[in-house]
């Protein structure tokens, strides 16, 4: 036993004490890339989501305020918070944008205050298409979603009627309702009215072509101001009514069964000469 050399006893426990110091790093490393890769940009909870608000119907030459609303994305943190930047991108597309306009056309959005915009439109009757881009964006992340909102631009109706007012008191400024078959269709406010002084309402109402049939518009007097200012008949209420005809008939099935009908006796007839010149020249 004594003759067994020393380093075969060594050799093995050599060999375990580089293995345990190889398997030792190995887990150091492992841990060290673990906390090297942690994510340093939170990833987003909801995916970016926008908005476009404001009147579906514009009178020619009208401007209008439209709302911009966008939320979402790596702009906002996991808890809520505003940790990057919402912007909207505005363009416009129809098929006459001369004298159309959108301003701006670029804004920031934030989580309580919503960008505005103003559609100027033309004196052209057409549909417009707003176009909108709204991007989150939290330093290296991009998300984006794309928004459209059509606006029909139409020749307005224009409802003129007189007022009024009292032959012993000024009136003050106040605002007269108009209704549409029924329905709220807008405000009016009249400017303050001397003692018997007459004024003329010219309000413009921008609306899709009516439907066939009779139509009523009703105009109302605030309650505080009714037995200071009147209506041509005296009366504190006014109601206008008006009837719209029904689409030309369409004849154009009329006219392809007629050029049809034309086209089949010509035929018809060349046919019958031909047979009948075949015939002649028998013997």
């Amino acid at each position: 036993m004594s003759d067994v050399p020393r380093d075969r006893f060594r050799a093995p426990i050599v060999v375990a004490l580089l293995l345990t110091l190889v398997l030792s790093a190995g887990a150091l490393g492992l841990a060290g890339t673990a906390h090297a890769t942690y994510p340093s940009v939170p990833t987003p909870v909801t995916p970016v989501t926008g908005s476009i608000t404001g009147p579906a119907v514009l009178a020619y030459n009208g401007a209008e305020f439209y709302t911009i609303n966008g939320s979402g994305g790596p702009a906002v943190s996991p808890t809520g918070e505003m940790i990057g930047n919402i912007s909207y991108y505005a363009s416009l597309s129809a098929a006459n944008l001369t004298g159309v306009t959108i301003s701006p056309g670029t804004g920031i959005i934030t989580n309580t205050t919503p960008a505005h915009t103003t559609l100027t439109v033309s004196n052209v009757s057409e549909t417009i298409t707003i176009r909108v881009m709204i991007s989150s964006v939290y330093l290296d992340q991009n998300q984006s979603i794309n928004l459209t909102y059509a606006v029909l631009v139409v020749q307005p109706y224009h409802l003129t009627v007189s007022l009024r007012a009292g032959p012993t008191s000024t009136v003050l400024s106040f605002q007269i309702s108009f209704y549409l078959d029924g329905q709220f269709a807008g405000l009016y406010t009249v400017p303050t009215l001397t003692p018997g002084q007459v004024y003329t309402v010219d309000w413009e109402y921008a609306t899709p072509p009516f439907s066939s049939g009779w139509h009523t518009f009703t105009i109302t007097m605030p309650t505080a101001d009714k037995g200071l200012v009147t209506f041509p008949n005296g009366q504190y209420n006014y109601a206008y009514s008006f009837y719209i005809t029904g689409p030309a008939p369409d004849y154009t099935i009329w006219i392809v069964l007629g050029v049809v009908a034309f086209v089949a006796v010509v035929f018809i007839s060349l046919i019958l000469v031909g047979g009948r010149r075949r015939n002649r020249g028998r013997p």
